[in-house]
């Protein structure tokens, strides 16, 4: 949003270890600024903000001791990157920030320089909040920030929000998560919500206190979060979601004629699934596609009541397997091509997609057909190496849910690039 980059005179001469770490030297720092003259812009750029810096603790000391130099009070919440970075990235060899950026493949610059330093800070910082799966930094600065009794107006609420794609968190007023949901148009949708009639839209409108987000430009990451979160977190305007999302699925069984026959059924943990869907009509609308692709038979998938040849045969779409004149083996053939094709069990593959910005991109790793998680990358070789790549992945849980949202955009051809690997 906006920055601020400037060397300091320290009104002294510097230590010859800083000139060799930093490459600044005394001649540089004659013509810089003292302190004073730059405490303004300091007080204003970090006006109602916290500090979040590696090591947050150093420079915020750094910053208040020349402060009350000057006579002034200087203080702002802070938040500490290597703090953060021990518990959401354990198990690292250094947390200097360093050798922490190098192991995520976090592009550098001016190293040992205010800003190559804060602009890496910054990265990280991002890659922190996209793995805190609980929200445990956001619902802290939420209640930070919540001053009991003032509620914003909900028009205030909607005017900071982006008109981009992400997850959204509705907090209450102890700032608490009371909804999560997700958009393509984060604004649009919870305008929606402020404006909404139903009995959940009214509960939102009467308990919402602050509304805050997260960008993945990724619609595919951002159903995978919504999916995730909501069972993490439990909010209590997502009842519906913290249960599985797909209670109907798409199984293969033998008839007495030995055809492969599909069926949409209740969901059943003990049998092999193909697919699943959010409700019954929508598993019979993906089946009917199915058969057509497949030119398989509705007589046998169970959509077509005859005593005869099916519509499809009618038509000339069908084989004649409904009566008898296909063999079960050509039949099944296809049948076993469709289930193939829907499975990605014992698989490894990057699923590549559009990243927050236009210089990033979004991975979803799957490894041996498990949904691992996801990450975002600015250099082709963070993706390459597989050592860095999993230190940039956030885990997520695989699970029915993900198995089909996943599929489904395999399905739909909604994935930028897929690298099998």
């Amino acid at each position: 949003m906006d920055q601020f980059i400037s060397l300091v005179n320290p009104e002294k001469q510097i230590q010859p270890f800083v000139v060799k770490l930093t490459g600044i030297n005394n001649a540089m720092l004659r013509s810089a600024p003292k302190f004073y003259e730059v405490a303004k812009r300091i007080i204003e750029i970090t006006e109602d903000c916290i500090i979040v810096a590696h090591n947050s603790e150093f420079d915020y000391r750094i910053l208040r001791t020349e402060f009350r130099r000057l006579g002034y009070h200087f203080q702002k919440p802070t938040l500490c990157t290597i703090e953060l970075s021990k518990k959401l990235i354990p198990d690292q060899p250094s947390y200097s920030l360093g050798k922490l950026v190098r192991g995520l493949g976090i592009p550098v610059a001016d190293r040992h320089r205010a800003n190559g330093d804060a602009m890496a800070t910054v990265k990280l910082f991002k890659m922190l909040l996209a793995k805190d799966i609980e929200k445990s930094i956001i619902k802290t600065f939420v209640k930070t920030e919540i001053k009991s009794g003032i509620l914003p107006k909900l028009l205030d609420i909607i005017d900071s929000l982006p008109s981009k794609t992400g997850v959204y968190y509705i907090h209450n007023e102890k700032g608490d998560l009371i909804y999560i949901g997700k958009s393509r148009n984060i604004k649009k949708r919870v305008t929606q919500h402020f404006t909404g009639t139903s009995n959940k839209s009214k509960k939102i409108q009467r308990d919402v206190f602050a509304v805050t987000f997260e960008e993945t430009g990724s619609e595919l990451i951002a159903l995978l979060k919504e999916s995730e979160e909501i069972k993490i977190n439990k909010p209590i305007y997502n009842r519906a979601q913290r249960k599985t999302l797909f209670p109907w699925a798409l199984y293969a069984e033998e008839d007495s004629n030995s055809y492969l026959s599909l069926k949409v059924l209740k969901a059943d943990g003990r049998k092999k699934e193909i697919t699943s869907f959010s409700t019954s009509q929508e598993g019979k609308n993906a089946l009917f596609k199915i058969t057509e692709k497949y030119q398989l038979c509705q007589k046998i998938n169970g959509l077509y009541d005859t005593k005869k040849s099916c519509f499809q045969y009618d038509i000339k779409q069908c084989f004649g397997a409904c009566i008898k004149e296909e063999t079960p083996d050509n039949y099944n053939r296809r049948v076993k091509y469709f289930i193939e094709s829907n499975d990605f069990k014992n698989q490894n593959m990057l699923l590549i997609d559009k990243g927050r910005n236009l210089q990033e991109k979004s991975a979803i790793l799957i490894e041996n057909g498990i949904y691992k998680g996801y990450c975002f990358y600015d250099l082709n070789f963070q993706i390459n190496n597989i050592e860095i790549l999993k230190n940039l992945i956030i885990p997520m849980q695989s699970n029915r849910d993900t198995r089909n949202i996943i599929q489904s955009f395999i399905n739909k051809k909604k994935i930028h690039k897929i690298i099998k690997f």
